[in-house]
């Protein structure tokens, strides 16, 4: 049974005259595992929150359907299962952060003693110890951010729902909240998160789902994405000289004595390889270069051709031409 489970989900928005219907999202179909970080990337109005609004039951789609572990989203068995951090999470300015969390955990009856043991362990959990008497017009963004994480966990629920979590945060705190949520994935939880961050999803996801202008555009491990996903190969040389490596293949540059040639594709690294041998030249590596999460994320986005490479510098400041291959 997956921890969360989207099919067909389908939600469109009328302009303010009601004449012209927006469709947002275009039958999304989207599987989380029960125990994996997912990670849900797309641009500004690709329908990233409006299909986590859809998750929640803050909108009511058009079409489709969402479970959680096999129920229906909007009944009470499945709601009691989810922890949400909201976008723009806005909280009662007059409360303390102490005062927050434990009217929180009385919304899901947990019992007094028993939470405040947990709103102190949440406090501390979160970063936010020293500041538990402090009214939250007083806290900054990042503050407020680390608070509705903690509001979030106070249910200690088995999917954890994110919407641009690290919204905020200085780099200290973007650092804290991957560790608090890799620790979240070793505990069994389930979290599923949406963010522009390219950096910090790759260092967390277990797969990902990457979506553009209402639809899913691919999604998968992002370990099996990344093996497949070869930009390019780069073969380092030295013991030959410029004049020989431009006759052979233009697309090189110089550092620290090495020659570093950029090739895109098999066949041109085994007759360029092959190349430089014949030219007396000495091979010292031969490796792929692997697309990053924004390598494939901007390919997805440009129709498969960004990370292809192109000329650059070859020492003389002209432009190179494409690789040949071929023996002088």
């Amino acid at each position: 049974m997956k921890a969360l489970e989207i099919k067909g989900l389908k939600k469109s928005f009328r302009s303010n005259f009601l004449i012209k219907k927006f469709h947002i999202l275009k039958g999304i179909d989207l599987e989380v595992e029960k125990g994996e970080i997912y990670g849900f990337l797309g641009p500004n109005g690709a329908g990233k929150t409006t299909t986590i609004k859809c998750i929640m039951g803050l909108l009511s789609p058009d079409a489709g359907e969402v479970l959680i572990d096999g129920e229906p989203a909007a009944t009470v068995k499945a709601r009691q299962r989810i922890g949400f951090l909201p976008e723009n999470p806005y909280f009662y300015d007059y409360l303390t952060a102490r005062e927050f969390l434990l009217f929180s955990a009385s919304l899901f009856n947990i019992p007094e003693k028993e939470a405040r043991d947990k709103v102190a362990a949440l406090i501390h959990r979160v970063g936010l110890s020293g500041h538990e008497d402090l009214k939250l017009r007083k806290f900054s963004k990042g503050m407020i951010q680390r608070l509705g994480l903690a509001q979030a966990l106070v249910n200690d629920p088995d999917l954890l729902i994110l919407d641009e979590p690290f919204s905020g945060l200085d780099p200290v705190g973007r650092k804290d909240l991957r560790t608090l949520i890799l620790s979240l994935r070793e505990q069994g939880k389930t979290v599923f998160f949406s963010s522009h961050i390219l950096q910090d999803m790759e260092l967390m996801v277990d797969r990902v789902g990457i979506i553009l202008d209402g639809a899913i555009r691919r999604q998968g491990r992002l370990s099996e994405m990344i093996a497949h996903s070869t930009q390019y190969h780069e073969v380092v040389c030295d013991r030959i000289s410029e004049k020989a490596l431009a006759r052979i293949q233009a697309n090189f540059a110089l550092r620290d004595g090495q020659f570093i040639l950029t090739l895109a594709s098999d066949a041109d690294v085994n007759l360029v390889v092959e190349s430089i041998i014949h030219n007396s030249g000495r091979i010292l590596a031969v490796h792929p270069v692997k697309m990053t999460l924004e390598d494939i994320f901007f390919s997805e986005m440009t129709g498969g051709s960004y990370g292809v490479p192109t000329s650059r510098s070859n020492g003389t400041g002209e432009p190179r031409r494409p690789a040949t291959g071929g023996k002088p």
